[in-house]
């Protein structure tokens, strides 16, 4: 009586592909994590990068969407136009010229026009724009000479350059010399702190191991190789918060390196890298005092003596 049962809903192709059709749209919602950000696309809307190549994936997404379902609906009418029955010896076809020269060229078609749309969006993945007029200022990154092809270089070649080191398992954030003095020596681990509307461009480096810099909504990452400097960028347009993590997994505390970038208002990161300055000034006083005391003490001038 099953058997018999089973045979009979085999014999309704509809009814079997709206079931398929309901498993394949829940299991891709069920599969769909955080690294997809908008459920099935990049993260966006934290830097024009991020948003450019969110718009990029997202037109690639709906051509080879089209394709699939274009293909896998002609599979499916077509197993169900020329079903026969089980004793019946179906038609022999034997191929159609016109059509496999047609499918042939439509996807070459198609490969070239992704082709071509993907090296014009290029430019505005690699490449950052300037600077707003109300962010903050900014120093030349590079002269012509010493800049490398590989460097994000904006239009005006002035942008905030900040040396990011990956060590296990915390990043090195180190601000670039401005002409006040405000950034002079300036770093930071744990949180980088960067002003909205201004360009940032990151030297991404490595002290032990390789590891990998991601803020997924604020673009693409790079690995942080030992030896070797890799380069991205990102333009913040209002103030906020964005998380990452490292994404090459780099011992066994891997999972604690966590990247954290928050934006602020241009005034608000003067004062910021001002504090963070003073900050820094005052603990390496402290640590020269305490050098200095350590050096005059008894226990340090016999210990020098005593060295041959």
């Amino acid at each position: 009586m099953r058997a018999a049962l089973a045979a009979h809903r085999l014999r309704h192709p509809r009814r079997v592909f709206a079931v398929t059709l309901a498993a394949g749209v829940v299991a891709l919602l069920v599969l769909a994590t955080g690294a997809s950000a908008d459920l099935l696309t990049p993260p966006s809307g934290g830097s024009p990068q991020a948003d450019s190549i969110d718009t990029l994936y997202k037109i690639i997404l709906a051509v080879a969407a089209i394709v699939f379902f274009g293909v896998e609906g002609v599979l499916l009418y077509s197993l169900v136009k020329f079903r026969v029955r089980r004793d019946a010896v179906p038609a022999q076809i034997r191929g159609n010229t016109r059509l496999e020269i047609g499918w042939t060229i439509g996807a070459a078609v198609i490969l070239v026009v992704l082709s071509v749309v993907t090296f014009v969006m290029l430019d505005d993945i690699r490449n950052p724009p300037n600077s707003d007029a109300s962010g903050f200022p900014t120093q030349r990154i590079a002269n012509a000479q010493d800049a490398t092809a590989y460097q994000p270089r904006p239009p005006s070649g002035r942008a905030l350059n900040i040396k990011v080191n990956g060590q296990r398992y915390i990043w090195r954030y180190t601000y670039p010399d401005n002409d006040d003095n405000i950034l002079n020596n300036a770093f930071s681990y744990d949180e980088m702190v960067v002003p909205t509307r201004t360009t940032v461009t990151l030297d991404i480096e490595a002290q032990d191991v390789v590891h990998s810099w991601w803020i997924p909504e604020l673009g693409g990452k790079a690995d942080a190789v030992p030896g070797h400097t890799n380069y991205l960028w990102f333009k913040i347009p209002r103030p906020g918060v964005y998380r990452g993590q490292c994404a090459e997994l780099c011992g066994r505390n891997h999972a604690d390196m966590v990247a954290r970038v928050r934006a602020v208002e241009p005034a608000e990161f003067a004062r910021w890298m001002a504090e963070k300055k003073r900050d820094i000034q005052a603990a390496n006083r402290l640590a020269q005092e305490r050098r200095a005391e350590l050096a005059e003490s008894p226990g340090a001038t016999q210990e020098a003596s005593d060295t041959p």
